[in-house]
C-alpha cells in the first residue's frame, strides 16, 4: 500500500471513529439527563457516582467499538491475517501502549499509526466529557462548605 493510500485510509478510519465517538457522546446526553432527574432525590455522592459510572460505561463501549473497527480494517486491508493479532494490535496501538511485539509490514505502518492518533484524540474527548460532567454535578458552593467565613467581594475596582 502506498504512503498516500495509507494516509487516505488512515484518515478515513480516524474520521469514522471520531464520528462514532462524538455521536455516542452526544447520544448519551439525553439518557444522562433523564437518569439525573430520576436520581435527583438521591444523595449527591450517589447521583455523581451513578451518572459518572453510566457515562464511563458508554465511553468504554465507544472505545471498544473503535478498537474493533481498527482490527477489522487491518484485516480487510491485509495488514494482519489473524483476527486475534489484529484485535491485539488495535488495542495496543489505540491505547498508545505500543509493546512492539507485533509490528505491521512496512507497507501498512503509516496506516497503523493512525490508530494511535485516533486513541489520543478520542481519549482526550472522553476526558473532557467526564470532567465537564463531574464538574456540573459538583455543588456550586463547594468553596464555602470548607470555609468558616463567607467570601467577601472586592468592589474597589
Amino acid at each position: 500500500m502506498s504512503q498516500s493510500d495509507q494516509l487516505f485510509w488512515g484518515s478515513v478510519v480516524l474520521s469514522l471513529c471520531a464520528i462514532i465517538h462524538v455521536g455516542l457522546l452526544a447520544a448519551m446526553i439525553g439518557p444522562l439527563e433523564i437518569l439525573g432527574r430520576w436520581m435527583r432525590r438521591r444523595g449527591r455522592a450517589i447521583r455523581t457516582a451513578v451518572l459518572t459510572g453510566a457515562a464511563f460505561g458508554m465511553i468504554v463501549f465507544s472505545h471498544t467499538v473503535q478498537i474493533w473497527l481498527w482490527a477489522y480494517f487491518l484485516m480487510w486491508m491485509g495488514a494482519l491475517v489473524e483476527f486475534y493479532d489484529a484485535l491485539y494490535f488495535s488495542i495496543v496501538t489505540y491505547t498508545t501502549v505500543g509493546y512492539g511485539d507485533l509490528i505491521l509490514p512496512v507497507e501498512f505502518r503509516v496506516f497503523g499509526a493512525f490508530g494511535g492518533v485516533t486513541g489520543i484524540l478520542c481519549f482526550g474527548i472522553s476526558t473532557a466529557f467526564l470532567v465537564s460532567l463531574v464538574s456540573s454535578l459538583m455543588p456550586r458552593a463547594i468553596g464555602r462548605s470548607f470555609d468558616s467565613k463567607p467570601r467577601s467581594s472586592n468592589k474597589d475596582t
